[in-house]
């Protein structure tokens, strides 16, 4: 009998090295204390630290190398984003690098690739995603908005709501109807009739904003690609992204789990670590194989990108996983923390935050459960 290919979640040694690396820069970079402050700021968007992500080389890994990019796959991009999630990294890095890029990679014309994707991949450009008008936004039927024709312009009026990081985005892709079908537009910051308005929401260190097109003129270059070719392409953008959100979800547990188990054995109660009482270990057991399943769904969904059949069920699955891996984690380690959990200066309490604003975002886990029942044809 011929040998079964073994498929393994085992990084190389490259890899590993990538994480080591990221790690420490963002254990160095990005500690609570300046997660905090960039929360607290308006923008949440430190130019020093984004320019210092790309010279490391986040921002090029999957951009492939005739355009700019270091022409690596989603699996390398994976170990940074997991490693974000473990630092609450703020910023704008996955609606530029993982939605904006793969939009232009998937949906752009050669010509716009070349353009584009050198800038994002030099960390020159901030970039953003405008899709949904409605509170729960998740797919291509949720957008309604119209793009007509005036002459030779294209006119955008409407409003989309839950833009990732829209106050500091250069250009902001927006995805409107058009008499061709759902089409994408690219859209600079500064064009009359745009404004952009900062949208408080749980958690700070991921900003939102509502945007508003009120008579946005663009010329027949602003398409991204071909008119009404948008809808297969936002598909796929929306797996990737709930893939890149399972990765980041997968390393905010598992600082969740590790600050559990830490406190465990350090708090000590009746003479002994608390960590032993029954009740408070069969609790982090639980989280742990939660954590370890959710990271296995999200590594398989990186590993698949490229197959558009494994990826409707990959996709949702990893984000439906990870999210409620992650809510529980944290929530179970305010609960192990006890008093100090339960004040809202812990550092658990961003991380509550993030896993619950995180779960919602792009369709929360009952929606990521209907697209894998369509999957699978039920």
């Amino acid at each position: 009998m011929a040998d079964t290919p073994r498929v393994t979640f085992a990084l190389t040694e490259e890899q590993e090295m990538l994480r080591q690396t990221t790690r420490q820069f963002l254990e160095d970079r990005v500690p609570p204390t300046f997660v905090r402050e960039m929360a607290e700021s308006k923008t949440g968007f430190d130019s020093a630290l984004w320019q210092s992500g790309a010279e490391l080389g986040w921002h090029s890994l999957a951009i492939p190398e005739e355009y700019g990019g270091a022409g690596y796959t989603f699996a390398e991009l994976s170990v940074v984003l997991e490693e974000m999630g473990r630092s609450l990294f703020p910023g704008p890095f996955v609606s530029t690098v993982v939605m904006a890029a793969n939009a232009i990679l998937i949906g752009g014309s050669d010509l716009q690739k070349k353009d584009l994707l050198p800038g994002i991949a030099l960390g020159e450009t901030v970039m953003t995603l405008a899709l949904f008008e409605g509170p729960r936004g998740a797919g291509v039927g949720d957008i309604a908005m119209v793009a007509g024709r005036d002459g030779d312009a294209w006119v955008l009026d409407g409003v989309k709501l839950h833009v990732l990081f829209g106050e500091v985005a250069g250009t902001i892709i927006t995805a409107a109807n058009t008499p061709g079908g759902l089409s994408f537009f690219l859209v600079p910051a500064d064009a009359d009739g745009l404004s952009v308005e900062h949208v408080d929401t749980l958690d700070a260190t991921r900003k939102q904003a509502t945007v508003t097109f009120s008579g946005v003129r663009l010329g027949d270059k602003a398409l991204l690609g071909e008119e009404g070719s948008a809808g297969p392409v936002l598909d796929q953008v929306l797996r990737l992204t709930s893939v890149a959100l399972a990765l980041e979800q997968v390393g905010g547990a598992q600082w969740c789990l590790q600050t559990a188990v830490e406190h465990a054995q350090t708090r000590f109660q009746f003479g002994r670590a608390i960590g032993s009482f029954q009740a408070i270990k069969h609790r982090l057991a639980d989280m742990m194989v939660s954590v370890e399943h959710a990271k296995s769904a999200a590594y398989h969904a990186a590993r698949v990108v490229d197959d558009s059949g494994e990826m409707l069920i990959a996709a949702p699955l990893a984000k439906s996983v990870a999210s409620e891996a992650y809510l529980t984690a944290a929530s179970d380690t305010i609960q192990v923390l006890g008093g100090t959990g339960f004040t809202w200066e812990h550092d658990t309490h961003l991380y509550f935050k993030r896993a619950k604003s995180t779960s919602l975002m792009f369709g929360g886990v009952h929606h990521q459960r209907r697209l894998l029942a369509d999957a699978i044809g039920l």
